[in-house]
């Protein structure tokens, strides 16, 4: 199993989203990432956890504001 820690741009990479959609849903969604020193950090298994789990579909104020009509 492959557990190391990945980088913002692996763990958008791995999402299929930016780079800026992963730092709006540290702060907005409670997206499970560690800081390391200026640097975020995410263990794959902890956001597979989190998208399972439904916590990047709740809509939060920011969002609603982005045009989205669902």
């Amino acid at each position: 199993m492959d557990d190391r820690w990945l980088s913002v741009e692996e763990i958008a990479e791995y999402l299929g989203v930016s780079k800026d959609a992963v730092y709006s849903w540290i702060s907005t969604k409670g997206m499970p990432g560690h800081r390391v020193g200026r640097f975020w950090k995410f263990k794959r298994d902890e956001v597979d956890a989190w998208v399972r789990a439904g916590e990047a579909m709740t809509v939060s104020s920011s969002d609603s504001d982005e045009g989205d009509s669902r």
